[in-house]
């Protein structure tokens, strides 16, 4: 049964809707990942310190819970610095990362497990005893708690927990496209690459650097898209299309991986594609963005 989940899209600033349950796939391959510094890690704990003493005077428990920074492998770190050979290792299995979690399930499911087994959450099991009331009281105090929170580390004005992610996403697109759109040399590069794109037969609607970065990746989104809302129509008649200037958003399909499998390897074929358009504009893009990833995540702490 596809679930409604909406999973903020920390890159693209984008909302999927049901990926396989909320379980990755798209929003799982979100280019130039950075990792936790310490000073970011520092925040989250200061964050959750005060949500929680908030939650207490609002009667409900709930454990500060920063979680483990999140660690990069080696093939993690070059494939943000755009070298060439990593990021073809990751295309030739994954492409731009829409599909693959249809074709191997299981895979993506012992990683899941894997990761909840080894830091597991303690309020999702305080969470887990409570009635459909009281979850509903508690959610409610979680937004209003984690808006307190913000306001006194961080200096933030957010409504909830999800407007924190939102907003997060909005100053990390502006910094990019502020800064990469207008550099003469990316913006060279990101045109070279559409032209060889497009001698191969590919459309390519815009060719700002921000936008090359992710054009596969929403191309096979927005074919995702088109198959769930012909699977689900009700679902899509309730989550329609995002108007030009709203938050994209993405109903997904229900797909066994023998019916993905064709779909993966025209992503594959394509982001192969992509990269060799696009080998000299990765390089220089890529540990740019990764950059200024970094720079928003300090802000925001994950």
């Amino acid at each position: 049964m596809l679930k409604r989940s909406r999973l903020a899209y920390a890159v693209l600033g984008i909302v999927v809707t049901g990926v396989l349950g909320g379980c990755g796939g798209a929003a799982e391959k979100a280019p130039a990942a950075a990792a936790s510094t310490p000073a970011a890690a520092d925040k989250k704990q200061q964050l959750e310190s005060v949500k929680a003493d908030c939650m207490k005077q609002k009667g409900f428990k709930y454990v500060p819970y920063a979680g483990p920074p999140r660690k990069e492998t080696e093939q993690d770190r070059k494939i943000s610095s755009g070298d060439y050979q990593a990021m073809r290792k990751d295309r030739e299995k994954n492409g731009f990362g829409v599909y693959p979690a249809y074709v191997y399930p299981e895979e993506f499911r012992r990683e899941r497990e894997k990761s909840d087994a080894a830091h597991p959450d303690p309020n999702l099991k305080i969470q887990s005893k409570l009635s459909p009331a009281q979850l509903d009281a508690f959610h409610k105090a979680s937004d209003a708690c984690q808006a307190a929170a913000a306001k006194q580390v961080l200096g933030l004005t957010i409504k909830s927990g999800m407007d924190y992610f939102q907003q997060r996403d909005a100053a990390r697109k502006k910094a990019v496209t502020s800064e990469l759109d207008s550099d003469p040399r990316l913006v060279e590069l990101a045109g070279a690459m559409a032209t060889c794109l497009k001698n191969k037969g590919y459309s390519v609607a815009d060719t700002a650097p921000s936008k090359m970065a992710v054009r596969g990746h929403i191309s096979f989104l927005e074919q995702q898209d088109r198959q769930g809302r012909e699977q689900h129509p009700e679902e899509a008649q309730s989550m329609p299309k995002a108007k030009k200037g709203e938050e994209p958003n993405y109903l997904s399909p229900e797909l066994t991986p023998e019916e993905a499998k064709p779909y993966l390897e025209k992503e594959i074929k394509a982001a192969l594609d992509d990269l060799e358009c696009g080998k000299d504009f990765y390089a220089a893009y890529a540990p740019r963005e990764t950059a200024i990833s970094q720079q928003v995540n300090d802000r925001f702490p994950m």
